[in-house]
């Protein structure tokens, strides 16, 4: 049996877990701080593990805050909190499992301690990695005990410098979008654009929508607050005539899987994940790229201009990136 550590931070590991899912061939075990996903396999068990960021009450009255508790053992982790019951369990829940499911293989994305972790404990370990500067000491770790490290995206089309001396146990999957080999819905008559979740700061996208509907636009918003989330977004977002999207790995790879004219704008993240990603964007010429303080009215320009555009998509490779990654998972099986 296959384990998969999918990381709590956003919806992005879990979209490509489920996305992944799917293609294996043997039974998978996952472990989040999530809640179980709707629509997964009823087959496929869910380990919700608990926090390991909150204060919590210890047993002689004392407070635990595990920003206080050396969480980075000065430098070489990223968060392993001394004293944290919940950071204990959690671990100690992954190797439970280990042992009463018989896992083989441990799937990280991502969290460097779970790689370390797993290793220890015999598995064989996949790590997944993102865009960014990771070479710092932890992601090197980890890197380094991986028997294997998937890059979600096509080879050369992103630099990372944390992989230029582990290519020989790189597999780059392109880009793993959920929507991958769906029909496109049929472009929206007109000139339209999506503005695509938390992108823009709320008076920036009411001042380029107004701006933008009078010139003739149609303006669509989903994702920027609760209201406005949709359970399916794909209609519109392979529909409209220009998408402004954050340039997170699944927001990148649905763009993509819908051959979409982008305006992306990158988020702060940690790694700088998402400046990278948005800069070989821009060098490969599959979207246009706008700094997080973009004003309205530069914003307009953007879009107006992406409308234009004829991006190549394929380069991302997302056709099969799924099946791949699976395909890579399952190749370490003993």
């Amino acid at each position: 049996m296959i384990g998969w550590y999918v990381h709590h931070h956003g919806y992005g590991h879990l979209s490509r877990f489920l996305a992944v899912q799917p293609h294996l061939r043997v039974p998978v075990a996952a472990f989040s701080s999530l809640p179980r996903p709707a629509g997964l396999d009823g087959a496929v068990p869910w380990t919700q593990l608990p926090p390991d960021a909150d204060v919590v009450v210890q047993p002689d009255g004392s407070l635990c805050d595990p920003r206080e508790a050396d969480p980075t053992a000065r430098g070489h982790l990223h968060w392993a909190p001394h004293g944290h019951p919940g950071h204990r369990a959690r671990l100690a829940g992954i190797a439970e499992a280990a042992v009463a499911r018989d896992l083989r293989v441990l799937v990280a994305d991502v969290s460097a301690e779970v790689a370390v972790f797993a290793r220890l404990l015999g598995l064989r370990t996949v790590v997944v990695t993102q865009p960014g500067d990771r070479t710092d000491a932890p992601h090197a770790l980890a890197y380094d005990l991986a028997d294997r490290i998937l890059a979600p995206w096509a080879h050369g089309i992103v630099p990372s410098a944390a992989l230029a001396d582990r290519g020989d146990r790189v597999a780059w999957t392109g880009g793993v979008s959920r929507y991958d080999g769906r029909a496109a819905s049929l472009p929206l008559p007109g000139r339209s654009v999506l503005f695509l979740g938390r992108t823009l700061e709320p008076e920036v996208r009411a001042t380029a929508a107004a701006a933008l509907s009078a010139r003739g636009w149609t303006v669509d918003a989903i994702g920027h607050d609760a209201a406005s989330r949709v359970d399916d977004p794909w209609p519109l977002l392979s529909s409209r005539t220009v998408v402004v999207s954050a340039a997170g790995q699944n927001s990148v790879a649905d763009l993509a899987a819908a051959g979409a004219r982008a305006v992306v704008i990158a988020q702060e993240r940690p790694f700088d994940e998402q400046q990278r990603t948005a800069d070989a964007l821009r060098s490969a010429g599959l979207a246009r790229v706008a700094p997080a303080d973009v004003s309205a009215e530069e914003l307009v320009a953007h879009v107006e201009g992406a409308a234009g555009d004829s991006p190549d998509w394929s380069r991302w490779q997302v056709a099969g990136a799924a099946r791949r990654f699976a395909e890579a998972v399952e190749a370490m099986l003993p």
